[in-house]
């Protein structure tokens, strides 16, 4: 059995794009920039909040100074209002509920700011106990880059061995790879079945019970 699960949050244990979309739009329309429509932000996110800026700007906008800019009107509205149309996945609170019970340390890796990622896990999943809440954070590379994956595995001093990442995107299984850590792609977040497969995820769910069963009995590869 595993004993710690690295959970991506947003399109892992949140839908969350609305809000996201939202406060891009907002930002853009802010600075007389275009606004995107709300099903192309699946695409746009995963890397952080600077990288869904830079990709959803106009070229003149592909800046430093333009982006710091925008990066500091969306915080300020997201702070507000991350968390309106935000939601956790059917099954994903009875999940976490569960491998707290079976003595599973539980861990959050997000690219979202830090600020962010605290106030909206303790927001939504005030019951559970994490061993660590780690978002994006000054002069710590963003993932794939796996720097964040082995902070966590500091705190929670649980070994590569005994540790599993689960995410919805390519950005996750790549993490999980270059930590080497087993992962797990999920199917109900912002992007395709297609991109889990093509990273080379060792296993895809459909259903966060099924996640439950993979880390009590693990075996790699069951796609």
């Amino acid at each position: 059995m595993k004993k710690l699960a690295i959970f991506d949050l947003d399109g892992t244990l949140l839908n969350t794009i609305e809000d996201l979309g939202k406060a891009a739009n907002y930002a853009l329309a802010e600075k007389g920039y275009p606004i995107h429509n709300m099903a192309s932000y699946p695409f746009l996110v995963g890397n952080g909040v600077r990288n869904l800026l830079l990709k959803a700007v106009p070229e003149e906008a592909k800046n430093d100074t333009s982006i710091n800019e925008i990066l500091q009107i969306f915080k300020q509205f997201y702070n507000e209002h991350n968390c309106d149309a935000s939601i956790p996945y059917e099954g994903i609170t009875d999940l976490l509920h569960t491998l707290n019970d079976m003595g599973v340390k539980i861990a959050v890796a997000s690219n979202k700011y830090q600020e962010a990622t605290e106030k909206i896990v303790k927001r939504f999943f005030p019951d559970i106990d994490f061993v660590a809440i780690n978002g994006q954070q000054e002069g710590i590379p963003v993932k794939p880059d796996p720097s964040i994956v082995f902070d966590i595995l500091s705190k929670a001093q649980i070994t590569k061995d005994e540790t599993v990442f689960i995410g919805d995107s390519g950005v996750d299984i790549d993490t999980a790879r270059r930590a080497c850590i087993d992962s797990i792609g999920v199917t109900w977040g912002f992007r395709p079945e297609k991109e889990l497969i093509e990273h080379y995820a060792d296993n895809i769910v459909h259903h966060p019970g099924e996640i439950l069963e993979l880390i009590k009995n693990y075996c790699s590869k069951v796609v």
